[in-house]
């Protein structure tokens, strides 16, 4: 459970999507000007990743890594197939992207229209398919934290499409200056909130003090150092005090 929860917040807040590795920043840019638009598209995102991070873990690890095809039999175990990696998570991406695509026109033609042709550029998505690499390259262990690390990596890019353009409705009747109107005011809110997201880092790190254990051991020598270089520096003294007297 721990590990979940470990999982879940480092990639909401530290991982984060657009402000830590700057991925799907495209979209976040271009879909951000309304929170209506944005709010949709962040769903999408996370009900991609939700489905396509899990089933390419599944690939994986039953077909993609060295040795992932040993369960259809001994002589297939020195196989690897990892170069086709790229392939099979954008041929499950694209299709779920579809699959998105079908229920948003059939349910909600407003918000298809609004988003336009960001919706199926979903399956070009580099934060859709950074989710699916990263997941390969941590090597998570179960279907659980995969699908746990899609969801989550799926709120935070969502939680930052929402939070900038909810500021950005609100810094349209704001005295910005000229030259940095649009995106250059855009791109300087986005450097600042990833400072505000990098902060969040105290949360799993703690305030990287040592176990008690190691700090209680670590004060025991450094008093018997010091003590050890009180007596040498008391033996130094009364040398040098004989040899006065003895002169």
């Amino acid at each position: 459970m721990l590990e979940h929860l470990e999982l879940f917040f480092k990639s909401i807040f530290i991982d984060n999507m657009v402000f830590a590795v700057f991925l799907g920043m495209c979209s976040y840019l271009a879909v951000s000007k309304k929170v209506s638009t944005a709010v949709g598209l962040g769903a999408a995102v996370i009900f991609v990743l939700a489905v396509t991070v899990p089933l390419n873990w599944l690939l994986d690890q039953y077909l993609l890594r060295d040795g992932a095809l040993a369960w259809l039999g001994p002589e297939y175990a020195d196989y690897n197939l990892s170069f086709l990696s790229f392939i099979m998570f954008i041929a499950t991406i694209a299709t779920m992207v579809q699959l998105v695509e079908i229920v948003v026109e059939k349910f909600s033609p407003a918000l298809y229209n609004s988003l336009g042709i960001f919706l199926p550029l979903i399956a070009v998505n580099c934060a859709i398919l950074g989710g699916s690499l990263f997941m390969q390259a941590r090597e998570i262990p179960s279907l659980g934290l995969a699908l746990n690390y899609g969801v989550s990596s799926g709120i935070g890019w969502f939680l930052a499409i929402l939070a900038i353009a909810a500021i950005r409705e609100k810094i349209r009747y704001s005295n910005v200056p000229p030259p940095l109107r649009g995106l250059g005011i855009t791109f300087i809110i986005t450097g600042l909130m990833g400072i505000g997201f990098q902060s969040f880092g105290g949360m799993l790190t703690g305030d990287n003090e040592p176990p008690e254990g190691t700090s209680n051991t670590t004060v025991e020598k450094t008093i018997e150092e010091k003590e050890i270089n009180k007596e040498i520096e008391d033996e130094e003294k009364a040398v040098s005090y004989n040899e006065v007297q003895n002169k």
